[in-house]
């Protein structure tokens, strides 16, 4: 059709302007309704956890909400984290490369540093690609510059704040299955009902104890139901990939801050909508740093660094061998140990091997009634070998574990001749991961601080001769002493009396917990 300057009564002039100015207002309507399709990120953790879920199969507890995102999704059986605590951890999922890479290794460092080699956070990452990045907690817990919310997000703390039709990046941390615990009054477990690992001594404190984080968990679950009910609620459960994982393994004395499967194996369960079938059952070995690498690809985000983690959706999973971990400082317990797992054995090598698995660690004593009970049990002579070997005042330097014959890694089979090719080809793997992967600093003298304290302990506890020491020792940079035991019998029944009435409370009991160590009373009365 031929438009008419007659027929309109107008000059040229103003039809082109008219069109253009039409064309123009089209073209600006269709970018505002655009809509960036995306997949938004839903990244959930909870603390201090190992797949001690009822997907998982673990006796007593009841999980229904964890169970059914597992059940729309892929639930992992065999994942990881690398590390076995939350700000080493965490600063390898904040950024997608393992902690000593980036010199985040040292839980609680005293000396943060901007990240190497031009590696940018996660979160950074999705804000430059347009994604709205919000932390919905508050713990970040990073090792590294930068290393606070507001630097690592955008200044907001939910999806609602972003722009209309922009995809989010959402993580979120459920911290309630960190110490203390708290008991679940609709819910409560029976000690009957659940099943300690053969290297925890069975009385009913430990069940007790044992039963009290899974109620804890239980209350965990619920609050992981309301977040994935708001989600379906507000249409955006289609689009949002959800990922579900603990930081690190659970919070007993064999498991987190150690490199046994208690310490860094983890949950993990992934649901992405129309793109992952359901009811998926998965047996790779997959990392915690596999998110990231994941969610990225997702997102079509490419990272300026390539990440050491592996998509979970491509084909390099299905062909890996081994998982990395490693431990190093704890606070200011000085330790260090490496591991290599592959689906049959594991191997750990400590680096340290001249100290106790339970030198002196101020939060464990504060914080650990197991530890209590079992020390106790320890000193009379009560535990068995396979409970007694983790109170030893000495590591051997090489642990090697059968994986298909000893779940639970207590028959140390690393002088076993039958196993000498095993521990040789596992020993090359794991200084080949040192060495060409994570830039291995080792332990230096300084950090070891042999000679550095009194042969002996003068007080009755550890704890004591910390808390009278701060100002003659620079813990920060040599440690606490490793004296082992760290408290004598008494002592540590003293202890137990405090926490019997806290551990054994009804469901609806409200007790508090006690405060056990010397160091954390004088804290508080100065704080005061």
């Amino acid at each position: 059709m031929i438009l008419s300057v007659k027929n309109f009564g107008l000059p040229l002039l103003c039809i082109c302007s008219l069109i253009f100015s039409s064309c123009g207002d089209s073209s600006k309507k269709a970018k505002t309704e655009t809509v960036d399709s995306r997949p938004n990120i839903l990244w959930i953790t909870i603390e201090d956890w190992s797949p001690d879920l009822s997907c998982y199969g673990t006796k007593g507890i009841s999980t229904p909400h964890v169970d059914q995102l597992a059940s729309e999704g892929i639930r992992y059986n065999k994942a990881f984290t690398t590390s076995p605590v939350c700000s080493t951890s965490r600063s390898a999922m904040m950024t997608g490369f393992h902690q000593n890479y980036i010199g985040a290794n040292q839980h609680r460092e005293h000396n943060k540093q901007a990240l190497p080699y031009g590696i940018k956070p996660i979160p950074k990452l999705f804000e430059e690609a347009g994604y709205f990045t919000t932390l919905m907690s508050w713990k970040t817990d990073m090792n590294f510059f930068p290393d606070t919310k507001e630097e690592l997000f955008m200044n907001t703390n939910d999806w609602a704040d972003r722009e209309p039709g922009q995809p989010f990046f959402a993580r979120i941390t459920f911290g309630g299955t960190h110490r203390s615990w708290n008991r679940d009054p609709e819910r409560p477990i029976d000690i009957k009902d659940v099943e300690l690992p053969p290297y925890y001594a069975d009385t009913p404190f430990i069940r007790r104890d044992w039963a009290n984080g899974l109620e804890q968990m239980q209350l965990v679950d619920r609050e992981v139901g309301a977040l994935l009910k708001r989600l379906k609620d507000e249409g955006l459960a289609d689009n949002t990939i959800v990922f579900f994982i603990g930081d690190h393994g659970r919070c007993h004395i064999r498991g987190k801050q150690f490199l046994y499967d208690g310490g860094t194996r983890i949950p993990m369960i992934l649901r992405w909508p129309e793109k992952v079938k359901p009811g998926q059952v998965n047996e790779d070995l997959v990392m915690s740093l596999d998110i990231d690498a994941t969610i990225l690809s997702a997102a079509n985000i490419i990272p300026p660094v390539p990440l050491h983690g592996k998509n979970l959706l491509g084909d390099e999973i299905k062909n890996r061998k081994y998982t990395f971990a490693a431990r190093d400082k704890m606070d200011e317990t000085h330790d260090a140990m490496r591991s290599i797992r592959s689906k049959d054995y594991k191997l750990i090598l400590n680096l340290m091997p001249e100290r106790p698995y339970l030198q002196y660690n101020q939060y464990k004593e504060n914080a650990y009634p197991v530890l209590t009970e079992m020390s106790i049990m320890y000193l009379k002579g009560e535990l068995t070998a396979e409970q007694a070997a983790f109170f030893a005042p000495i590591k051997p330097k090489i642990e090697l574990y059968d994986l298909q014959k000893d779940t639970f890694e207590v028959d140390n089979v690393a002088d076993n001749p039958e196993y000498s090719s095993v521990k040789k080809e596992l020993l090359a793997e794991l200084q080949n991961w040192r060495t060409n992967v994570i830039k291995d600093q080792g332990v230096s003298e300084e950090f070891r601080a042999i000679g550095v304290f009194p042969d002996k302990n003068p007080f009755s506890t550890v704890d004591e001769w910390v808390a009278k020491n701060q100002k003659n020792y620079d813990f920060n940079r040599t440690g606490w002493p490793s004296w082992y035991p760290t408290k004598t019998l008494q002592e540590w029944q003293k202890a137990q009396k405090k926490w019997e009435p806290y551990v054994m409370r009804g469901a609806s009991e409200d007790i508090p917990r006690p405060e056990i160590g010397i160091i954390k009373k004088k804290k508080k009365a100065k704080k005061n």
